[in-house]
């Protein structure tokens, strides 16, 4: 079943989608989208890739793994093409629910862009390595399930740049060197680091932090709203955001993704739009077998078993309110 909702503005133009039992065609993107599951595993060359949460209660859960131990996750040619290679990957995998960033490197999440490596690069070559950048870290913001960073260690520059694209960062109290330090190389924030932080923490406090290019630890960054949530004593931030994805998980899985489309593109518009907008979304749900589902579990006071299978993507013209949900169910 096909549900559909087309703005005033849009009911002038063709949507044209094409649905199989295997494969979805996008206008938008210009590609198959094929039902992903075989993620990469870890290898001894691998430096980031995706790996489903072991045990039952992990179902739905992704992990993508950064693992470059050498230079401390320094983004590089190789990391960053296996990086968006994965987040692509998630972006057309029905099954993720949720999305737990972490790192292998001990006391380390990423230590920001290969310096060494861009040192041999021609203009032209750090012009397309910049772009992939953005166009990387763009796609990861705009995942449509929730995204959380775990950050047991260092994050800096495009480490910290990285982690601002998730939904939520869990860090430790004790983690250190978390910030932008651009401006002490004579540089700033490249890779969307001046707008995703003052989106954040407001421009004021942004500007305190680029300017003197301080660095922070867990609970420094947890005090002005970077991190959103600090590990126990005795927890790595990684098993905290095993914890908290554990919780997202085991709700609606069209529910998790129309959520996150609702507050994401909401806070974009204006009041009445934004507000047409959540119940664009909302009404993905009503239509839904999740829906029907969760009221009987609920009644006969039980865990819901959700079945849905959903694939939603906004199609966006030129115009900010010219919206369509597509909605694909088994």
């Amino acid at each position: 079943m096909i549900t559909t909702t087309l703005t005033s503005s849009l009911r002038r133009q063709a949507l044209t989608s094409t649905i199989s039992s295997s494969c979805v065609s996008f206008a938008r993107v210009g590609r198959i989208a094929l039902p992903y599951r075989a993620y990469s595993s870890a290898t001894s060359s691998a430096q980031a890739f995706l790996e489903p949460l072991s045990g039952e209660d992990g179902q739905g859960i992704t992990v993508l793994t950064l693992n470059r131990p050498e230079a401390k996750n320094a983004i590089g040619v190789q990391l960053l093409g296996e990086l968006e290679e994965c987040i692509e990957k998630v972006h057309f995998d029905r099954s993720t629910r949720v999305l737990i960033v972490r790192s292998t490197v001990p006391n380390t999440f990423c230590a920001g862009a290969d310096l060494k490596e861009r040192k041999g690069m021609s203009v032209a070559q750090v012009d397309r390595f910049l772009s992939s950048l953005r166009r990387t870290f763009t796609a990861l913001e705009k995942l449509p399930v929730p995204t959380i960073t775990a950050l047991d260690g260092l994050a800096m520059g495009g480490g910290m740049e990285l982690a601002l694209c998730t939904d939520l960062r869990l860090s430790t109290a004790k983690s250190d060197k978390l910030g932008l330090p651009e401006t002490r190389l004579g540089i700033i924030p490249g890779a969307g680091g001046t707008y995703r932080m003052t989106k954040l923490i407001g421009p004021a406090r942004t500007k305190e932090l680029v300017f003197s290019a301080r660095m922070l630890n867990g609970q420094q960054a947890y005090d002005l709203g970077i991190v959103d949530r600090l590990a126990g004593e005795g927890q790595t931030a990684f098993d905290t955001s095993i914890e908290l994805a554990k919780a997202m998980a085991q709700n609606g899985p069209l529910a998790l993704r129309a959520a996150k489309a609702a507050i994401d593109k909401g806070q974009l518009l204006d009041t009445e739009t934004a507000l047409d907008w959540e119940r664009a979304c909302y009404e993905r749900c009503l239509a839904s077998k999740d829906r029907l589902e969760g009221l009987r579990a609920f009644a006969e006071k039980r865990k819901p078993n959700y079945t849905e299978a959903l694939l939603m993507f906004l199609w966006r013209t030129n115009q900010a309110e010219d919206v369509v949900v597509v909605a694909l169910h088994k």
